[in-house]
């Protein structure tokens, strides 16, 4: 029995960890920098690989130490929400102390810090603003995530900005000549992903109404409802999955043209032949939804890597 319960203890700490971590933001986290990866390497005359593996390997350690550090931080200041609009998170379900949060999200907030110090004053700017964003969203006396324009601009600027831009730059300028610089391909991720990360923040609130609600989270759902905040998110999912398609082509030099029209345009009835299920008033069901959005995010850090590197 003791033997069972010492290879049952690690394990089961690990599903607590992963749960905690969030999974979808995880791989979100892990998809962006593999993808900024790409174009960055594809814009550079030449890399040395074993350099490159080196910074994409840290980045990548960096960049998820972040996001359990964000998501951490919110699920121990949400502790009775969570209780209410996921009861299934650790915390929430009993499976975590608070205790061992802090202690997980110290160390996740510690450990980027350090590895930016090693990299320069870039790197941990970058480090610094999305970990305090994410420590305003939460935190009292702060607590954005009440202000719903300002809750979901904090989502999108470390998603599209922060991310974006602060991983291509280190990128550029660890593996080219010192100079960090950001290529075409990561503007262009960078405008489809600001209202593409918009949306996410106010289609995640549509499931956690009552919970949100209860405490007083003014969220665009709980002001709005359900179908509006879904009507909105589609539509602009819709215009910046048309911009990128029309417009894409023209703003990445050397990318292929026809790759991008037609990958985004076929993630655009993606998104619409999964919306048809996206009922409101039915969680599991909107929550199925939004989880298939966030595989095209995914998929976005596919698609346009995929067209510099065809160009």
């Amino acid at each position: 029995m003791a033997a069972t319960e010492a290879v049952a203890s690690p394990a089961r700490a690990a599903s607590v960890l992963w749960r905690f971590s969030r999974p979808h933001t995880v791989i979100g986290t892990a998809v962006s920098v593999a993808g900024l990866f790409a174009i960055s390497v594809d814009a550079l005359p030449s890399v040395d690989a074993g350099r490159a593996a080196f910074h994409l390997f840290w980045t990548l350690v960096a960049g998820l130490a972040v996001n359990v550090y964000i998501v951490g931080i919110n699920q121990i200041t949400d502790v009775e929400i969570d209780r209410v609009n996921k009861p299934g998170l650790p915390i929430a379900a009993g499976d975590l102390s608070l205790e061992r949060a802090w202690w997980i999200v110290a160390a996740a907030g510690v450990l980027p810090v350090v590895l930016a110090l090693t990299q320069g004053g870039l790197e941990v700017v970058a480090v610094v603003a999305a970990l305090a964003v994410g420590t305003a969203y939460s935190v009292p006396p702060a607590r954005l995530k009440r202000f719903a324009i300002v809750a979901s601009l904090c989502v999108s600027g470390v998603r599209s900005a922060i991310v974006n831009l602060g991983v291509a730059a280190h990128f550029t300028s660890a593996l080219g000549d010192g100079s960090p610089t950001i290529p075409a391909g990561v503007w262009a991720l960078t405008a489809f992903v600001l209202p593409f990360s918009l949306a996410i923040a106010v289609l995640k609130d549509v499931p956690d109404a009552e919970g949100d609600r209860a405490h007083r989270i003014a969220t665009f759902t709980v002001r709005h409802g359900g179908r509006a905040v879904l009507h909105a998110g589609l539509a602009v999912l819709t215009l910046a999955y048309l911009g990128m398609a029309t417009l894409g082509p023209l703003l990445v030099g050397g990318a292929d043209p026809v790759l991008l029209a037609v990958g985004h345009l076929a993630a655009l009835a993606a998104l619409w032949a999964a919306a048809r299920s996206a009922n409101p008033s039915d969680r599991a069901a909107f929550t199925r939804f939004y989880m298939r959005v966030w595989l095209l995010f995914f998929l976005e850090y596919a698609i346009v890597p995929a067209a510099c590197l065809a160009g």
